[in-house]
């Protein structure tokens, strides 16, 4: 099964994506997501000027040597750029080598270890009518498990707000939380740490008081805390039982997690921003997280994601893979059949993509009574529509950033 051309698919719906398409000699077509939030354009030129040519006559079978070939070949290792470029291909070949067979992609990872992969959504609001109303959505759409996040007095615009006014480059549409901003330059949104973290636990207060001790509750801090600060947040929501505190501190400094880890049992999940094992070393084997966050489009791939997990699994550590709309429908199912076969499968996270893609990007996979599974069609179940993709060009967006009160630009 030879690799006869490869082509880079660029695409704007209802947000920008980038996808890698694989064509065989015998006819196949194998996709991969390579999209990087913000800075989708850095891997296209990766994959197009300098991927693409080393993949026309390789063996589409061989995909650890490939993987290796693209890894260790480059000299310059690691980094979201280079490590999603490599998952593009990874996944492509693992999806062409699915359908190959004949089989659903989970089946050759070792078959399926579960009916169905337990999801969260994302229940936000500006105050706490507006969050009790998101969390009753999300109930009446099927989950079983929300992730919580409030808007703090005194702040305009804070991460993870759907209810947030956006940028007239995005037509004022925001669907569900989608933060990169169609402009020619990112938004700014403020910041305040002391306030933060005087107002959430009241939030996790309320929200247990109306929806009851069994709701699994999950928080992202989104790396704005320094350790003490991270440690006195874990330790306020223990009273509110959270299924996990994400990403507490920011990622370059995984020792503070020593700090957190001392004065809370509030579980931990790390590694959004993470992208290959060696980043998870330290905090794997001091067992200071719980979960695993990594996406399989920002971490090399299903066989380098699957190296991370198994790693893992050796301390008791679970997945909880990336999957918000920044995650296109390939990278979701890659994540799925890889959440399917896996026996430390923790939660996956989901957000519905909005109707335009869903024209470009045909999928399979399937979301009933807060479970979903990745469907049973050979490969990993996704098709792209290349006239539909061809109408949606590229635009330029960007993630907001953050300032404190100071004008102190801050980790957003």
């Amino acid at each position: 099964m030879i690799i006869k051309s490869a082509d880079v698919v660029v695409t704007s719906p209802d947000r920008n994506f980038v996808t890698l398409r694989v064509v065989t000699d015998d006819g196949l077509t194998g996709l991969g997501d390579a999209t990087l939030n913000g800075r989708e354009l850095a891997v296209v030129a990766y994959l197009r000027d300098h991927v693409v040519p080393l993949l026309i006559g390789r063996d589409a079978h061989a995909v650890e040597d490939t993987w290796q070939f693209l890894y260790r070949g480059a000299y310059w290792r690691r980094g979201p750029v280079t490590m999603a470029a490599i998952a593009a291909v990874d996944v492509a070949l693992w999806d062409l080598k699915a359908q190959a067979a004949g089989m659903p992609l989970y089946q050759l990872l070792g078959g399926a270890s579960r009916t169905g992969l337990l999801a969260y959504g994302h229940a936000s609001g500006r105050d706490i009518p507006e969050i009790f109303e998101s969390v009753r959505r999300h109930l009446s759409e099927g989950f079983r498990a929300v992730r919580i996040q409030a808007g703090v007095p005194g702040l305009t615009a804070i991460y993870g707000i759907a209810a947030n006014t956006t940028s007239p480059g995005n037509a004022g549409k925001r669907y569900d939380h989608e933060p990169a901003q169609r402009a020619a330059l990112p938004a700014e949104e403020d910041w305040d740490t002391p306030s933060y973290l005087r107002h959430i636990p009241t939030v996790f207060e309320a929200v247990r008081a109306e929806f009851g001790p069994d709701l699994p509750l999950l928080h992202d801090a989104h790396h704005r805390l320094t350790p003490i600060q991270a440690a006195r947040l874990g330790k306020a929501l223990e009273p509110y039982d959270l299924f996990w505190l994400e990403d507490c501190t920011p990622a370059e400094n995984p020792e503070a997690l020593r700090l957190v880890r001392h004065h809370t049992t509030t579980p931990l999940a790390i590694g959004e921003v993470f992208n290959t094992v060696w980043d998870y070393q330290l905090i794997v084997r001091e067992q200071l997280i719980d979960y695993v966050r990594s996406a399989v489009t920002h971490t090399g791939g299903i066989t380098h994601l699957k190296r991370v997990l198994e790693f893992a699994a050796q301390y008791q550590i679970k997945s909880g893979m990336h999957g918000p709309t920044d995650i296109s429908p390939v990278g979701m199912a890659a994540a799925l059949h890889l959440g399917l076969a896996i026996h430390n499968f923790g939660i996956q996270e989901y957000m519905r993509h909005g109707p335009l893609t869903d024209t470009v990007f045909r999928q399979s996979f399937t979301f009933t009574d807060g479970l979903l599974h990745p469907g049973d069609r050979p490969g990993l179940g996704v098709t792209l529509d290349m006239e539909a993709a061809a109408r949606f060009p590229y635009q330029a967006a960007y993630l907001p950033f953050n300032r404190l009160r100071d004008g102190t630009v801050h980790d957003w």
